[in-house]
């Protein structure tokens, strides 16, 4: 039985399948055990496959595979095609790999300046991360942070690390010798780093020397209880230039330092406190004076309060200290008061120093013999009606007039 109707192949009597194709008919296998119908379908079916591998393809190279990988598979499913046992247009199917066997040739040319300008883009992201391991290298190592610098270092390194991961793969030469530079600058920071904190430990040791020899010295003045204070002031400030020690040991040595001098000035707590007992009994005292003292400040009678004065200074200096945070208080409205009675006895010599009244006295005449001059000049400018010679001459007149009483006052 033949199938005149199917367009690609036939099925004989045996089930022998037939694919039409330009050259004629082609033998693509048997199927004895069903209908020719079936036996059709299932050799159509293969072809259904190849047709779907090829699309398959098509779809890669649209969204841009590898073009490699497509000239493979095209190489691969053209021999299938050819000779295929499968029924169907195979000729349409192999123009389309033919097709796509263009398309790799213009594929392979953009794919590879894309890789081009991918491996540049890379090289010179790579670069830059050299560039940036080499500025910090150049730091001056007694300048540098170096946790900062150690955690810019680790950062730089992961995202080398990544780079090499992710990114495309570089040139051998090329990125051996970014390698080569990165791996120089790590060093260079490396070995700034040993260094510095080297000679850090060595300065640390020195400094602790110093210290733990200040506080033996510090506790050795306890026993001196206040009168040590002046001393420990002295140690104190050695402390200060004595340098870092390291945290671990400057915080243990301090708090002995501390202690010592908690010691002495607990110690010397205890005195004030007695002496406040006292000092606040000469601070009642003080008190009574100063409201007998302050006021003198509006007394005239400058002998009466020179001698008022003198009498509570003695008395003042005789009841002795009071509490340290009233001293200036207490002093200052003393001197108020010792100003104002100076000032009145400066007022009284400067009315009564003989030179400077003889000099009053001498430019007062002059002034009265002036001023009599000018009243007749006055009088006979007005007899001659001279109205500019009159105010001349009032004007004149009125500014000696002035003089005079200020002179008087």
């Amino acid at each position: 039985m033949t199938d005149e109707t199917a367009p690609w192949g036939r099925v004989d009597e045996t089930g022998t399948v037939y694919v039409r194709e330009a050259a004629g008919e082609r033998v693509v296998g048997q199927y004895p055990d069903g209908t020719p119908e079936e036996a059709l379908a299932y050799f159509e079916r293969k072809f259904t496959e190849l047709a779907g591998q090829v699309t398959l393809l098509e779809q890669r190279v649209k969204r841009g595979a590898p073009a490699a990988d497509v000239a493979k598979t095209v190489k691969t499913l053209g021999a299938s095609i050819a000779g295929a046992n499968a029924v169907g247009n195979l000729a349409a199917l192999q123009a389309r790999i033919e097709a796509l066997g263009g398309t790799v040739s213009e594929l392979t040319e953009k794919q590879s300046e894309e890789a081009k300008a991918l491996v540049a883009q890379a090289l010179a992201e790579r670069e830059a991360m050299v560039v940036e391991a080499e500025t910090l290298a150049a730091q001056d190592p007694a300048k540098a942070q170096w946790k900062q610098v150690t955690a810019t270092l680790d950062d730089i390194f992961a995202r080398w690390q990544k780079h090499q991961t992710d990114g495309p793969r570089l040139p051998k030469n090329e990125s051996n010798e970014l390698w080569k530079r990165f791996r120089a600058a790590r060093a260079t920071i490396d070995g700034h780093r040993k260094a510095f904190f080297a000679e850090l430990d060595s300065v640390h040791k020195d400094a602790r020397a110093t210290k733990q020899a200040l506080v033996e010295k510090a506790e050795a003045l306890i026993s001196k209880g206040a009168d040590g204070i002046p001393a420990y002031r002295a140690l104190l400030d050695d402390w200060k230039a004595a340098g870092r020690a390291g945290k671990k040991f400057d915080d243990a040595l301090w708090a002995k330092f501390k202690d010592a001098g908690d010691a002495l000035y607990s110690a010397k707590s205890e005195i004030d406190a007695k002496d406040n007992v006292e000092f606040e009994a000469n601070l009642a005292l003080k008190l009574e004076l100063l409201a007998e003292a302050e006021p003198l400040i509006s007394e005239t009678d400058r002998v009466k309060a020179k001698e008022a004065l003198l009498s509570i200074q003695k008395r003042w200096d005789k009841i002795g200290k009071v509490p340290r945070e009233q001293v200036k208080v207490v002093e200052d409205r003393l001197r108020k008061v010792e100003a104002a009675v100076r000032k009145l006895d400066e007022d009284h010599w400067q009315r009564n120093n003989p030179e400077r009244q003889q000099r009053e006295e001498g430019f007062l005449g002059q002034l009265t013999e002036a001023i009599a001059k000018l009243e007749r000049e006055l009088e006979a400018a007005k007899a001659g009606g001279d109205k500019k010679k009159i105010a001349e001459a009032q004007e004149a007149l009125d500014a000696r007039r002035a003089w005079l009483g200020a002179l008087k006052n």
